[in-house]
């Protein structure tokens, strides 16, 4: 018999990729599922709306970008530089207003990281 035609399916749960049981679905919600205290979700539904210029709009999203955000922190292959918001900001409205050739205080940060790695080469090659 069609599954479909058995009523042992549920065609109205979204998460479904195709038409399964009632038990497919719990055995997908309890082994793909993670349980998250009530407290930090109603941390996160109210950081995405009151952050909504981020462009998070469900809390599903905003975890999936903070788990890849984590999994590339952990695995070592960038380094974060910390640097207080005040003075972020204020770094990225001189280079605005000064008229210098940089879009921002990232491109400013790169730009600087960048010219004294090409000097340290030369260096290097002259001390040869």
């Amino acid at each position: 018999m069609n599954p479909c035609q058995s009523g042992d399916y549920h065609p109205q749960i979204p998460f479904l990729s195709k038409m399964q049981t009632y038990q497919d679905a719990i055995n997908a919600l309890l082994n793909d599922s993670v349980m998250l205290p009530p407290e930090l979700l109603t941390q996160t539904q109210n950081f995405i709306e009151e952050n909504k210029q981020l462009g998070f709009t469900t809390k599903e999203e905003f975890v999936r970008d903070a788990i890849r955000f984590r999994l590339t922190w952990l695995k070592g292959d960038n380094e974060c530089l910390e640097i207080p918001r005040e003075q972020y900001e204020k770094l990225d409205e001189a280079l605005k207003e000064m008229g210098t050739p940089f879009h921002n205080a990232d491109h400013f940060i790169n730009n600087q990281i960048n010219e004294i790695l090409e000097k340290y080469a030369e260096y290097k090659k002259s001390k040869r």
